[in-house]
Parts: C-alpha cells; structure tokens; sequence
C-alpha cells in the first residue's frame, strides 16, 4: 500500500495541469478578452465605413463681402446679451439659421466649424445642421512616412444632423435625434455614441463665450431661432441626464460583461472537468 500512495503523489507531481489551472485559466480570459475588443473594434470599422465616404463635402462659408450692416447688427445684440448676462440680469439672445452661420464665417473662436458644420433649419422640434465631420478610419499597419507603427485613413461622416439643444454641465449641447445619409442607413448605436454632441466643448473656462455660456438656464427652439436664456437668481441645471449620455456605453458594457460571464463559465466547467477526472485517476493508481 505505501508504494502505490507513492506512486499516486509521483503521478499528481507530474501532471502538468494540476499545478497550471488557474495560469491556463487566466492567460484563456486574456487572449479572450483581446480577441473580443479586436472584433468588436473591427466590427464597428466595417459598419461605420458602410454610411461615411473616403472624401469630406465641405460645407458652404458665408461670403462676409458688403455685409457689413448685418455683421454689426449681429455684433452688439450678441454683445448686448454678453453684457445682461454679466450683470446677472435676466436676457435672452435669439439667433436664426443665417446669423448663426455668420457668426460661424466672422468670429475666430468658431472656425473648427467652418466647412464642417451648416444650420440649415431651426423649427420648434429641432435644429438641422449639414455637417461633413472626420472619423477615424480602421487602424492599419503604417505606410512609408508615417510615423508609429499603427496608422488609419480617414472617413468622413457627410450628412444631415437632426438635435434638439440643452445644457449639460453648464455646457451647451446638442442630443442627436437623427443622423441622415443620403443612400445610406446610420447605425441607431452610432447615433447614440455621438450623443450628446459636445459642439461648444472647446468654450468651457474660456472667457466671452465660456463665461456666458455658464450662466445659461435655459436653451429653447422655436420657430426659427434658438434662444438663449439667463434668468437672474435662477441656478444652471442640466437639461441632458448623465444616464442618457452613458447609455451607449451601458449597452457595450453590459454585452461585454454578459460575454466574458459566459467565457469564464465554459473556462470553470473545463477546469473542473479536467481537475475532476485527474482526481479520478489519482484515486485509481492509488488503490492499484
């Protein structure tokens, strides 16, 4: 009886798995969880290319020539509403599709939109922007001259952008209802990524249109315009909760989760099997 005891704990010693399950269970979980993010990443690529374009359409600039009176109009109302604003009394700026792609064409801090982003209406509902936006394009090992390693081209998103404006953080921003491609069908899941559009992200801390935009209470549409609002003595709340810009990324999350549960279950079955079945072949060289 002893030999055989002997020779069971030589065979346990030996076995190569006995010692490497939880290794070979974690390096699995790894190799899983790089695999999934690649495809899913890739997946995502192959759907974003089937609405976007190798090429942008940029988008018409107003002309500035012989439209002085307009700009000088558009100058102290915006001022105006600046002023009111800065003394804590309550104001309101309303702006119609022209004057907003004006001010888009005059004014430097608005230039990242030039080409890129158009009102081409405002109703009650929403606002409709043509917007010719960047994306990154599937990564790809880098060509000649590039630097890095890893690089990508470019696609571009040409389309019609349907949102309704609102405050978020004391940040005006707009929540896509609708992204519109002529011959083509947007990804429900893409739109919701891209919502909320973070269009005045760049003005947050700046003064002029940081400070103002701050202070804000209230942004409406109605027919024709956007309106601004500060009331006095009223507190800036969001009008966009943090559950409704998350819930893309709750979704991706949450299959992602559902995904690597399962994984890991089929993981712990093969392990148990294969510790289960080394335990019945050590309890019979033991009692051999």
């Amino acid at each position: 009886m002893p030999a055989a005891t002997t020779e069971s704990n030589e065979v346990s010693q030996k076995s190569p798995f006995a010692g490497c399950a939880i290794l070979i269970a974690a390096v699995a979980v790894m190799l899983f969880l790089i695999i999934f993010s690649v495809t899913v990443l890739f997946r995502q690529y192959n759907e974003i290319a089937k609405f976007t374009a190798e090429e942008p359409e940029p988008l018409a600039i107003e002309n500035l020539e012989n439209r002085e009176s307009e700009l000088n109009a558009l100058a102290e109302k915006l001022e105006a509403f600046r002023q009111s604003v800065t003394d804590g009394e309550t104001a309101a700026l309303e702006l119609n599709a022209d004057e907003i792609n004006l001010a888009i064409a005059a004014y430097e801090p608005f230039k990242d939109l030039r080409g890129t982003f158009r009102v081409s209406e405002i109703t009650p509902e929403a606002l409709r922007a043509k917007i010719s936006f960047q994306l990154n394009g599937k990564p790809r090992l880098a060509k000649e001259g590039e630097t890095g390693w890893m690089a990508s081209d470019p696609r571009y998103l040409n389309a019609t952008m349907i949102t309704v404006p609102g405050l978020l953080q004391k940040e005006v921003i707009l929540q896509i209802r609708h992204i519109l491609v002529e011959g083509a069908e947007v990804a429900p899941q893409f739109e919701e990524q891209m919502s909320p559009y973070r269009i005045a992200e760049r003005y947050i801390g700046t003064e002029g249109i940081g400070t103002v935009m701050e202070q804000l209470t209230t942004v409406e549409l109605d027919e024709g315009v956007i309106r601004f609002v500060k009331t006095k003595g009223e507190v800036p709340a969001d009008t966009v909760t943090n559950e409704q810009v998350d819930v893309a990324s709750k979704r991706f999350f949450t299959f992602f989760g559902i995904a690597a549960c399962i994984f890991l279950l089929f993981a712990g079955t093969v392990i148990f099997v294969s510790l289960h079945l080394k335990k019945s072949r050590d309890v019979g060289v033991s009692e051999s």
